[in-house]
């Protein structure tokens, strides 16, 4: 039997060196804003399904009307004992009209990626202080994302790194000053918190990283809590900014996966999202600013539409 001959796909698998090629900072940014003002977008809940061992599998769709996409990843906290990565996986992208599969991504390049843009773009609008130093507390992955995102799109000219791993804070300082920055290491995150009015949080997020009251003038992006159960911010400091500062979530879905702000007892609904603060005309900040990120697959779509873009016609 002859089988019906079919128009073949097209697609491109993209190693983590060509994604990070698609995805530059300046650009992704962008794209997150237009996003988050597209009404074509849609981002079914995520599937988070745990696995034996302690690993979970991520399934998270989202779409618009010209493409879709499924990240699937596996988030496995013990790896970082093995040496090996805690994020694996994939983000494949499809044409909508003709469900053609059109790229897949490195899935842990695009998570880190995205969220360090999504965190820039939050100090970007929110920020009261955008020059620094710098502390990046956790200096693997996201560490590192963290700090090209943010020496890219703020005018810093310091870094400070604070680790469980000294050998890791003294690479990514090595790293910075090879950017052209001023870079040190810090014994205890919570001594240098006086120092930087600028601040990200990318642990495995195990337990409390940072208790230290912030400065007036502070803004703490915390990524690395995203389910309920995990923490890196001690409750005391997360009640200290919804009661004298300013809390912003990066999506409303944070309201059941935010493990900082829900263990402080906080009800994580009545705080603004990203999206509340660009669609604003004016948005108000008081105090010390939190910014809480747990990801989304919209962020993920944002990626595969710049992923998508051709720089070189400007679409």
């Amino acid at each position: 039997m002859t089988l019906p001959s079919s128009t073949p796909i097209l697609s491109t698998l993209l190693d983590p060196a060509q994604t990070a090629a698609r995805l530059p900072y300046t650009r992704l940014v962008t794209e997150l804003a237009r996003l988050l003002a597209d009404a074509s977008v849609q981002v079914p809940p995520r599937l988070v399904q745990p696995l034996p061992g302690g690993g979970s599998l991520f399934v998270m769709p989202a779409l618009d009307s010209l493409t879709a996409i499924v990240k699937l990843i596996t988030f496995t906290p013990d790896n970082a004992d093995r040496g090996l990565p805690t994020i694996q996986g994939d983000v494949a992208v499809f044409d909508v009209v003709t469900g053609q599969r059109k790229l897949v991504l490195d899935g842990p390049t695009v998570t880190a990626r995205r969220t360090a843009a999504v965190s820039l773009l939050a100090a970007q609008r929110l920020a009261p202080c955008t020059h620094g130093p710098l502390l990046i507390v956790g200096a693997g992955v996201q560490g590192k994302a963290h700090l090209d995102a943010f020496a890219e799109g703020l005018p810093i000219k310091e870094v400070v790194i604070a680790s469980r791993s000294l050998s890791s804070a003294q690479r990514l300082a090595e790293y910075a000053q090879s950017l052209g920055l001023r870079a040190r290491v810090a014994a205890d995150a919570n001594a240098a918190l006086a120092d930087c009015p600028l601040t990200v949080t990318c642990t495995p997020a195990h337990g409390v990283v940072l208790s230290a009251l912030p400065r007036n003038d502070a803004f703490i992006a915390a990524v690395g809590a995203f389910t309920p159960h995990m923490v890196e911010l001690s409750p005391e400091l997360c009640r200290h900014f919804a009661v004298h500062g300013t809390v912003v979530v990066d999506t409303a879905d944070a309201a059941h996966e935010a493990g900082d702000l829900l263990q402080a007892g906080l009800e994580v609904a009545r705080f603004a999202s990203l999206a509340d603060v660009l669609h604003a005309e004016t948005f108000a900040v008081a105090g010390p600013v939190l910014f809480k990120s747990c990801g989304w697959a919209g962020w993920d779509l944002a990626a595969a539409r710049t992923a998508l873009t051709d720089p070189s016609k400007g679409k």
